[in-house]
């Protein structure tokens, strides 16, 4: 008994003894900043705004004040006539309005681009006030900053709409910002297909910025909950897990280090990965989404990993459910027609990238099928994005200015044209002359 009385003694000493945990935190007199941003627009993309007022709800709900947080979304979502709730937004099923307290900074096609968002991110006010409220992340070298991005993507690029944000500018930006200490410490959740082509062998673990992605360099991401009166996903994976452990956990407890691991585990669709100043991850959550703890209401969501579907496959899949629902006979031809119609447009995808490949380099030694066959990382990005803007406004027939998720996938045979070193101007020669960029013969 005596015994048994020391040991207990003894642990109970132990543990007074143990020094308390004490996670790197916030500056004297830093703030909390948040840049959110859903680059998508129309019906089909409804889970990219749908992920972002999610994540305004999240850090308003820890206590990012209003005027700390900047929005950027076309906001065609809430208000679109096939919304059978008007002005409201959904991110799972059953679940809250998401839309309701959104304060929107930066709204329609023409203000949601890439332009904006840099200027935004990097506190640069001139000429915004012209495009919306003006507003910009005007943080300091004491403050901590939070970005989430979220649409569609493909190698080295992100998609604002019609418009691309390549690696390389996104790159300049944040060594712009981290020379001029516009912030102490910088956190980046991105959404998107190959989202980690925007960081992998690109960003500096000595910029004090953390980034994770949805997916490696060369995966999709994945679109979830698909719901049947509104006949569009309600999320994305990735967004939606750290999302709901964001609404339910006490993030002045929980690291970053611990979310990415819950992220990571609960996303099976995808690779999340993260890159950059890894040491960040030991902070804690709250130190980037808000220190106060959460008082709004937790709802149960189902998996978001059941039927999820690659984001490029998204179009695909909306036009498969209203052709099997379709209540006549002329419904059923209208969408069988859109099907054959989508289903050739991604056949000629692969072919039509093929044909300039081939022409690029003369096919010798069948350097084409190699070139198809392999992925190469990304370090030219000077080539690659003359290469590619190049691509999306003479070659039509890519949809590239389309919003078209499953032609971004393919720009993986152009990041290797450039890193085998053709030279910029054969590859733009051979996009010039395919005529299967303007609907000729494949």
């Amino acid at each position: 008994m005596y015994l048994h009385f020391i040991k207990l003694l003894c642990v109970v000493s132990l543990a007074y003894s143990l020094p308390k945990v004490e996670f790197p935190k916030l500056k004297e007199g830093g703030k909390i900043w948040a840049l959110l941003v859903a680059g998508s627009n129309g019906w089909g993309n409804y889970r990219h705004q749908a992920d972002a007022c999610h994540a305004y709800q999240v850090v308003r709900n820890h206590g990012i004040p209003e005027e700390q947080i900047v929005v950027m979304m076309v906001d065609d979502i809430a208000n679109n006539s096939q919304n059978p709730t008007p002005g409201k937004i959904i991110n799972q099923p059953d679940g809250p309005d998401v839309y309701q307290g959104v304060k929107i900074d930066y709204s329609g096609l023409l203000n949601v681009v890439p332009e904006v968002f840099l200027k935004v991110m990097s506190g640069d006010s001139s000429g915004l006030s012209e495009r919306g409220t003006g507003r910009v992340i005007n943080s300091g070298p004491n403050d901590h900053v939070f970005v989430n991005f979220v649409d569609h993507g493909g190698p080295g690029i992100i998609a604002f709409g019609r418009l691309f944000l390549h690696a390389k500018d996104l790159m300049e930006t944040l060594a712009d910002m981290h020379k001029a200490q516009k912030f102490d410490k910088l956190l980046f959740y991105m959404e998107a297909c190959e989202s980690g082509s925007m960081f992998y062998n690109l960003l500096p673990k000595d910029y004090n910025i953390l980034a994770l992605t949805a997916s490696n360099p060369d995966q999709s991401s994945y679109a979830c909950y698909w719901d049947e009166e509104r006949e569009t996903y309600l999320g994305d994976v990735f967004s939606v897990n750290w999302l709901q452990d964001s609404d339910k956990e006490d993030l002045a407890k929980e690291t970053i280090k611990k979310q990415f691991h819950i992220i990571k585990k609960e996303t099976n669709t995808s690779v999340v990965c993260e890159y950059g100043d890894k040491t960040i991850a030991e902070m804690t959550v709250s130190e980037f989404q808000g220190k106060e703890k959460s008082t709004a209401n937790v709802y149960p969501a189902p998996d978001p990993n059941i039927g999820a579907v690659p984001s490029e496959n998204v179009d695909l899949e909306i036009l498969k459910y209203q052709y099997r629902t379709a209540m006549t006979e002329d419904d059923r031809m209208f969408y069988l027609d859109k099907l054959e119609q989508e289903t050739k447009r991604r056949e000629s995808v692969p072919v039509i990238v093929k044909k300039i490949v081939d022409r690029a380099t003369n096919n010798i030694n069948g350097r084409a099928k190699f070139l198809m066959d392999t992925r190469y990382d990304l370090y030219d990005t000077d080539c690659y994005k003359t290469v590619v803007e190049h691509l999306a406004d003479n070659c039509p027939m890519l949809g590239l200015r389309e919003q078209f998720g499953y032609a971004l996938k393919h720009l993986y045979a152009f990041v290797n044209l450039c890193e085998e070193n053709v030279a910029m101007e054969t590859i733009l020669s051979a996009i010039d002359k395919e005529e299967s960029c303007f609907g000729g013969k494949f």
